[in-house]
């Protein structure tokens, strides 16, 4: 697919602008907001600088869509232009408030909680009362004090807000109200360790799933997403289980919210790793995830996968017969290749050290990704050490633990969307990652083991449909 290019966005040509996830027409992009499946259709709203790959100015973006695949653009909803938002309106949800559409917000400086409701989900009006929560709890010093979360038990409205408290580490604080205007602090439902969880807790989900409940907080200053799996009551979130929702180190800030098929689907902001002069010159920053369809485990723990929605991109089809994957062996994955595509692998590793796929730049195989199984070291990896020959870009190394059981093979389901790249493993564990090869991003993956045989069970590929 040719690049997006339009004459009324001004983008310069940039061969790692991604075709199937989604992102504004031009300009900088960071948290999901606002999500919500209202009267049949997807809307997504978005913190957003439609003037530059900058942030700042931030404004609500808008798309919608039908599907969660195929969106269209929409006018800017929110603006900064109160008293108490006059310096950005920033993220929040969207809850329906028996059929009125209400945002709640965060609006800037000082941090402060808002609303907004419209009739049409087009034309927005900020409500009188605002700001609905002036400021945090008195007596309470707070690190940070934003991100809504709202949702409805019977009678009640119930929101958390991301905060931490000085010296002791981040926090999410409780209100509920009956009319979305008038809020009553209750109290903390969870205070972190600073030296082990971070000093403030931006962007909580605080949700139902199953019998248990659902926690998720990005902490300040690490850079990415934790959650917790546990109890829910007497106003206190209790946990049992703690785990890492993706760490590739390009996601943060999910936002998740239930749809009428009664899923748990969530979207995640994928930050730029390159430097912001490359990103001005590109016209453009941010990337939102694909969705994901959110779902427990038996032994609680979070399971994730691309909504069913993501196979209505496939278009051409590979696939392999099972074979034996010899160390120093590559395998090409037929005649995969290209800058969007989806890869699903299963294989066992057997005596190898490591196994996995490493995707080759087309046209210059010394600029390679690798995506692997260290059996030694009970981790998956994705290895972008050589994925640029750009110098302003980074290039790691970033693992999540990984242990199979006895005869549990590896599952890998790969995403290739030119700049992103999306690995859902067994599952359970994601790494999501950015590489800006030079010469665009085409990549041709192969399989390998390393030190040892492993054995390829199946693998199936195809090409995807870009939609911008």
């Amino acid at each position: 697919m040719a690049l997006l290019q339009s004459q009324n966005d001004g983008l310069v040509s940039d061969a790692h602008r991604p075709a199937y996830h989604f992102l504004p027409p031009k300009g900088w992009m960071n948290d999901p907001n606002g999500l919500i499946h209202f009267r049949g259709e997807y809307h997504l709203f978005y913190q957003h600088n439609p003037e530059e790959a900058v942030a700042r100015n931030i404004v609500w973006g808008h798309g919608v869509s039908k599907d969660l695949v195929h969106w269209k653009p929409l006018p800017v909803a929110l603006r900064p232009d109160k008293p108490y938002d006059k310096d950005g309106v920033w993220t929040g949800c969207m809850v329906d408030d028996n059929g009125v559409p209400t945002a709640v917000y965060t609006g800037v400086h000082p941090e402060v909680q808002c609303i907004a409701t419209s009739r049409d989900m087009m034309t927005w009006e900020k409500a009188p009362e605002n700001p609905v929560i002036p400021a945090p709890p008195e007596g309470m010093q707070v690190t940070g004090f934003r991100d809504p979360y709202v949702w409805r038990s019977r009678e009640w409205w119930y929101a958390v807000v991301g905060s931490g408290i000085r010296d002791v580490g981040g926090a999410i604080l409780l209100y509920r109200s009956r009319d979305l205007r008038r809020w009553e602090f209750l109290q903390p439902a969870l205070v972190g360790e600073k030296a082990k969880t971070g000093e403030m807790w931006e962007c909580p989900n605080l949700f139902p799933l199953g019998r248990k409940w659902v926690l998720w907080t990005s902490p300040v200053p690490l850079g990415r997403v934790i959650y917790f799996v546990g109890a829910f009551r007497n106003h206190r979130f209790i946990p049992d289980y703690q785990g890492e929702m993706d760490l590739g180190g390009c996601f943060y800030a999910p936002q998740s919210f239930r749809d009428a098929k009664g899923r748990r689907i969530l979207f995640g902001w994928l930050w730029e790793t390159r430097d912001q002069a490359m990103s001005q010159h590109a016209g453009w920053a941010g990337v939102q995830s694909l969705p994901r369809q959110a779902t427990l485990s038996r032994d609680g723990r979070l399971l994730f996968q691309p909504v069913a929605e993501v196979r209505a991109l496939r278009r051409q089809r590979v696939s392999l017969k099972p074979r034996s994957l010899r160390p120093g062996e590559e395998v090409a994955a037929g005649d995969l290749q290209g800058d969007c595509w989806e890869l699903q692998v299963e294989m066992t590793a057997g005596e190898s050290s490591r196994c996995g796929v490493r995707l080759y730049h087309t046209a210059d195989e010394g600029q390679v990704t690798s995506i692997l199984f260290s059996q030694a070291e009970g981790c998956v990896v994705i290895d972008r050490t050589h994925s640029s020959r750009h110098e302003t870009v980074a290039r790691d190394v970033r693992s999540a633990p990984l242990t199979l059981q006895n005869g549990e093979p590896l599952r890998l389901q790969l995403f290739v969307d030119r700049s992103v790249i999306e690995v859902f493993v067994n599952g359970h564990t994601c790494l999501t990652s950015r590489v800006y090869p030079e010469g665009g991003a085409r990549f041709a993956p192969r399989l390998f083991a390393i030190d040892g045989t492993a054995r390829l069970v199946r693998a199936e590929g195809w090409t995807l449909e870009g939609v911008w």
